[in-house]
């Protein structure tokens, strides 16, 4: 039995390792591929995508963690990973900060209109600023 479960633990290192070269699309339809953040101080990596409470986060700078810097505590170590509307599926518009903002082009759903980001680096909601109504 312990050999299955050595080898259960190996085969999900290689799927976590691998989960990291997917685009933010795919990878937040599989969070589950991705490790939960560890605050017992664990090695993070800029780029890593990590889960934490269901959702997947994106670390923004190397550290070593901290059970206080979690990545809703520590905007200036994690970003929420957006799904990026880049394929066909339009997907509601959820409220970035900014290290994760919307891109020039961009398309989402908010208040029951579709929206496309008119600007770079947007972070204001559909209606404010910098959002023009599609159809």
């Amino acid at each position: 039995m312990a050999g299955i479960i050595d080898r259960a633990r190996q085969l999900r290192a290689i799927i976590e390792a691998n989960a990291q070269t997917m685009d933010a699309a795919t990878a937040t339809e599989y969070p589950e591929l991705f490790p939960e953040w560890d605050g017992n101080g664990k090695a993070y990596k800029a780029g890593e995508m990590l889960r934490r409470n269901g959702e997947l986060v994106k670390v923004l700078q190397d550290h070593t963690s901290q059970a206080g810097w979690t990545p809703e505590n520590a905007p200036s170590l994690f970003a929420k990973v957006l799904i990026d509307p880049t394929d066909d599926s339009v997907q509601p518009w959820q409220q970035p900060d900014s290290t994760n903002p919307y891109r020039l082009g961009d398309v989402v759903m908010h208040d029951g209109l579709m929206w496309m980001s008119s600007i770079d680096n947007n972070v204001w909601a559909p209606g404010v600023y910098g959002w023009e109504v599609v159809q």
